[in-house]
């Protein structure tokens, strides 16, 4: 399996209330633009789920796709996120989603994780394997 890192950083972001106040929890969706560098150079975009508790600590889930390339091979790919935040940072794990991989990526499989915060940038890390 080839490995790849760097940097993401948030380059807009947009939240809205998705069921508001539920007991001690707050549910939200989030949306928002990437920039990649390093291994993987390119535009991304999320969307993510966040489930709030009364401390500020979170779970997330979301979808991301990448559309740049990885070692060199142009393409487009979509991710599985999930993870957690502590009410400062955010850290997570990456699933390629079967059968997503477009252009040069087509057929690409494999996983990763990242680590975000405090602020918009984040670090990444993905193993993955093509067709």
């Amino acid at each position: 399996m080839a490995e790849v890192s760097g940097e993401f950083s948030v380059t807009a972001m947009a939240a809205e209330d998705a069921l508001g106040e539920v007991g001690a929890v707050r549910v939200t969706h989030a949306s928002g633009d990437q920039a990649f560098s390093g291994g993987i150079e390119g535009a991304g975009h999320v969307d993510w789920l966040m489930c709030y508790r009364s401390d500020r600590t979170a779970e997330l889930v979301g979808l991301q796709r990448i559309d740049g390339t990885i070692d060199g091979r142009r393409g487009t790919l979509v991710l599985t996120s999930t993870g957690s935040h502590d009410g400062k940072t955010s850290a997570g794990h990456w699933t390629i989603v079967s059968g997503s991989g477009g252009g040069d990526l087509d057929g690409i499989t494999g996983e990763g994780d990242w680590s975000a915060g405090p602020g918009p940038r984040a670090t990444f890390r993905l193993r993955y394997r093509l067709g």
